[in-house]
């Protein structure tokens, strides 16, 4: 199972007969799963099935879902609205007995008092509407397909980045094991010669003392620790990379992980080189989480 991305776009157009829409779907990143439909008014029990359909494919992202239809002129008929025409021609013959040399209103001032003739929508029957219905989620299907490509191609090509960074992780960490200057006997060294700096400058320091704290330095100064637990840390990354699926929220776990160990190793360096591959540690695993926030 591959990764996948939790950014994406798809659009797609359908039509039923003159009927035409436009599904248009969107995602980016998010901490859990949430979806906002703009649908046209009359598709109300079109949006728990699309809420349904996306929870089914999207595990985790922001998604927003647009639906544009465009419905036919011939959709609408012009009526005459009877009860506003009735209340028109009482008026009208109201006025006649008031002014009854007034000249005689025609048709069309009659039609054109507001609210005489309207525009009424033609009413489908329930298998037109049906076969309407099927075509649109059919569509939004197609939409939503696109979607997931488009996360599951960029999931693709973060994967990959993945990879070259626990790869770059793992050598660095090869690298700190590796330093003469981490060995217990380059650590005591160093401890003994300035143990007898200090020593040489005064006579008053207890030297038993001295070489006891040393050892506690010496011990808290081994980085064994830290380097086993970033070895498990890559480990960890390449098998969920390689079982796939939404574990974007493990990597990113994993992520902080990995930066814990590198700060640790900073701060109990005893060398140049080891504070130097310390910080390109950080480097990398910084570049790592931002690569883990994407994943779904």
């Amino acid at each position: 199972m591959t990764l996948a991305s939790m950014t994406g776009f798809a659009r797609v157009e359908g039509a039923h007969e003159e009927t035409r829409w436009v599904w248009e779907l969107r995602s980016v990143n998010g901490k859990g799963f949430d979806a906002r439909l703009r649908l046209p008014q009359g598709l109300d029990g079109v949006e728990a099935e699309v809420r349904k359909r996306l929870a089914a494919q999207l595990k985790r992202g922001n998604v927003s879902v647009g639906l544009q239809m465009q419905r036919p002129h011939g959709d609408t008929a012009l009526v005459v609205n009877e009860v506003a025409l009735e209340q028109v021609l009482k008026a009208i013959s109201v006025l006649r007995e008031r002014l009854p040399d007034s000249p005689e209103p025609t048709l069309d001032a009659i039609l054109g008092y507001k609210g005489v003739l309207e525009f009424e929508e033609s009413e489908e029957s329930e298998e037109e509407q049906g076969a309407q219905l099927k075509t649109v989620l059919s569509s939004f299907d197609e939409a939503l397909s696109e979607l997931v490509s488009m996360r599951c191609s960029e999931g693709r090509a973060i994967t990959t980045l993945l990879k070259g960074q626990i790869d770059t992780i793992e050598a660095l960490t090869k690298q700190a094991e590796q330093l003469p200057s981490r060995s217990p006997e380059a650590i005591r060294a160093r401890m003994k010669a300035q143990l007898d700096e200090l020593l040489e400058a005064s006579s008053q320091l207890d030297p038993q003392r001295l070489h006891q704290e040393a050892a506690v330095l010496a011990t808290k100064a081994d980085i064994r620790e830290e380097l086993d637990r970033l070895y498990a840390h890559v480990t960890a990354v390449r098998e969920l990379v390689t079982k796939g699926g939404a574990i974007g929220r493990r990597l990113d776990f994993l992520a902080q992980e990995f930066n814990r160990e590198a700060n640790t190793l900073c701060s109990k360096s005893n060398s140049v080189e080891l504070t130097a591959i310390g910080l390109e540690l950080k480097t990398v695993i910084d570049q790592l989480r931002e690569q883990t926030q994407n994943i779904e």
